[in-house]
């Protein structure tokens, strides 16, 4: 097995399990204790990780969770109720901005429903998802590669969405504190709110394990957004306060 591919692979065991053990990684992977030593050490030095006495543990955080090898893993279905419900606001010839969420990476099938569409985005993964689809004028938006975002940043991405325009942005957060959507990270952070500065609606997409948490740095107040989709799993009392707030929000319907 490649390097890269066994790395990948204890992330994956660690997104399910919470935790590892040297002995058993190097068991599984028939490699001695001293590489797998060596693959946990690249991977704490990545943030994806922590090395603890004879193994390794993916604790709940925001830099282990911000990571999007970590986010690509959790909850697929409660992700894809969000983005169908978040679909509904798009209609056939809109422009539509979608960020680099994991969340936004769902749209892929209903953004496809919606066609002719004009879509822009910097996530990897929905350009790779939407190019050569008829009915979809894509533009890709340029910058930094970051891995651990699967997306582009920097100035170049936010030079290019201050000369667009669009009917609607899809936005995503790390976490939701009272009334106030944040993200850990600073240049993530700055096209997020370039896009919602030149689109005339945004919607922000957050399940509800989301609230009640924390991130460095305040993206926007929710008032915001045009609305905030949400799952139903929201505690009656929290969506009530919102609302009462003047917060729209809309709840998606799990399959």
């Amino acid at each position: 097995m490649k390097l890269d591919d066994r790395r990948r692979d204890i992330v994956d065991l660690l997104v399910e399990e919470g935790t590892v053990s040297l002995d058993d990684l190097a068991a599984r992977f028939a490699v001695s204790k001293m590489t797998i030593h060596r693959d946990l050490d690249d991977l704490e030095a990545e943030g994806l990780l922590r090395k603890v006495r004879g193994g390794a543990t993916i604790e709940a955080s925001g830099q282990f969770e911000s990571d999007y090898r970590y986010r690509a893993k959790m909850a697929p279905a409660l992700k894809s109720a969000i983005a169908r419900r978040a679909a509904d606001f798009i209609e056939p010839g809109m422009s539509v901005m979608v960020d680099d969420g994991s969340t936004s990476e769902a749209v892929i099938p209903f953004l496809i429903e919606k066609r002719p569409l004009t879509v822009i985005t910097n996530n990897l993964s929905i350009i790779n998802g939407l190019s050569g689809q008829g009915g979809i004028s894509l533009i890709a938006l340029g910058g930094d590669f970051s891995k651990k975002f699967n997306g582009f940043f920097g100035v170049i991405t936010t030079a290019t969405l201050a000369d667009l325009r669009a009917d609607i942005a899809l936005i995503t957060s790390s976490s939701i504190h009272g009334r106030i959507a944040c993200h850990q990270d600073q240049e993530v952070l700055q096209v997020k709110r370039a896009m919602m500065a030149v689109a005339q609606k945004s919607y922000l997409m957050a399940d509800h394990n989301k609230f009640g948490r924390t991130a460095l740095h305040r993206l926007a107040d929710l008032d915001a957004f045009a609305g905030v989709v949400t799952s139903r799993a929201l505690p009656q009392e929290q969506a009530a306060e919102l609302t009462s707030q003047g917060i729209e929000l809309y709840f998606a319907e799990e399959e």
